[in-house]
């Protein structure tokens, strides 16, 4: 068969056409690879919340920790939250790019971006959750019928609670989301029978309105250890700033040493930050009670999470438990240990896919 010189130069450059876009294809695959870390950030936003149980938050907000950290080059831009689902939707939304945030909360910002969107990068406390009520009810079966509140729906107290009267096997009992400002007052008013509630509100609500402790939440964990509060981080915001996600975690770490060899000034770190964000500051007696029940730890003691994940579905919250194949990566936090010669933390294979 005999191929016209015209057709045969047609498919020549046709050819050439092919081999040069494979190349700028080529190119342009590893262009973006290198583009993946882009050096500190030009600025982060930190999500955390006006509770002890962010104390590390509070504690590397006041100290200077975290701007100290992250440099003069990086603008650090903390940002307030009154409940974890609140700021769950600002990370999913791109608003926000690392956050201190409840348990169950994390476990939700992970399911509902299908893996993608965040990742588990460090723990911050465990423990400093109690279920309080007022002075007559005596067990569990006394709350039947009556109103429980807990922050807000989906969050880790409410979880806690729901999957706790399922466990007693309540029923009636009307369980209220509310802002623990105004639970505290409905408290006082005995509009509610009980709450579940972090620290420092289960405190103000034993020395403040005379409620007593039902259940402290780390009963119901093996060595009463259990993550109230982690850190997870966009994982975009991971990948193309990962020097930044190691400077805060550096922040974190330096709140967690100055809480351990000078829990005083920690203390008052905390109460300066709490009085700046709420307007008020908390009596020292609330204030000791409060630290006395938590553990600030940057293990998040991730052989929990498949527990709490399960949880979800006692409560009501989800369908079936969430998958966590891939939820931590703790690469930046045992290389910031290493760092300061303390011992590296386990994601208990929750960092495979």
């Amino acid at each position: 068969m005999r191929i016209r010189r015209g057709t045969r130069a047609v498919a020549l450059t046709l050819s050439l056409l092919a081999v040069v876009t494979g190349c700028s294809r080529a190119d342009r695959g590893s262009d973006t690879a290198a583009a993946a870390n882009q050096g500190p950030a030009t600025e982060v936003r930190l999500g955390y919340f006006p509770n002890v149980t962010h104390a590390s938050a509070l504690i590397g907000l006041d100290k200077g920790y975290y701007q100290q950290q992250v440099g003069t080059g990086t603008k650090l831009i903390p940002t307030k939250f009154n409940a974890g689902p609140d700021e769950v939707s600002a990370l999913l939304g791109g608003s926000l790019d690392i956050g201190f945030i409840g348990s169950g909360p994390a476990i939700n910002a992970f399911a509902k971006s299908d893996g993608e969107t965040v990742r588990l990068i460090s723990g911050a406390t465990s423990g400093g959750a109690q279920l309080v009520v007022q002075p007559e009810i005596g067990t569990a079966q006394d709350l039947q019928g009556k109103v429980v509140a807990d922050p807000q729906a989906g969050n880790t107290q409410d979880v806690a609670l729901k999957k706790w009267i399922s466990d007693q096997k309540l029923s009636g009992v009307n369980v209220q989301n509310s802002d623990n400002a105004v639970t505290l007052t409905q408290f006082k008013q005995k509009a509610v029978a009980g709450a579940w509630l972090p620290e420092p509100w289960s405190s103000r609500a034993v020395t403040e309105a005379g409620a007593k402790v039902l259940v402290d939440e780390k009963s119901l964990w093996p060595e009463g250890k259990f993550p109230t509060t982690v850190v997870i981080v966009r994982t975009q915001f991971l990948q193309e700033h990962p020097q930044t996600v190691q400077a805060i975690l550096k922040g974190l770490l330096d709140s967690d040493n100055l809480a351990a060899f000078d829990p005083a000034e920690a203390k008052a770190a905390v109460n300066r930050q709490l009085k700046s964000l709420t307007g008020s500051e908390l009596a020292q007696p609330v204030l000791d009670r409060a630290f006395a029940n938590i553990e600030l730890t940057t293990d998040p003691l991730a052989s929990r999470f498949p527990q709490l994940a399960s949880d979800q579905v006692t409560a009501g919250i989800a369908k079936s438990a969430p998958k966590l194949n891939g939820f931590f990566d703790l690469s930046a936090l045992n290389t910031v240990l290493a760092q300061a010669g303390k011992p590296v933390v386990s994601a208990a294979g929750l960092d495979q896919k």
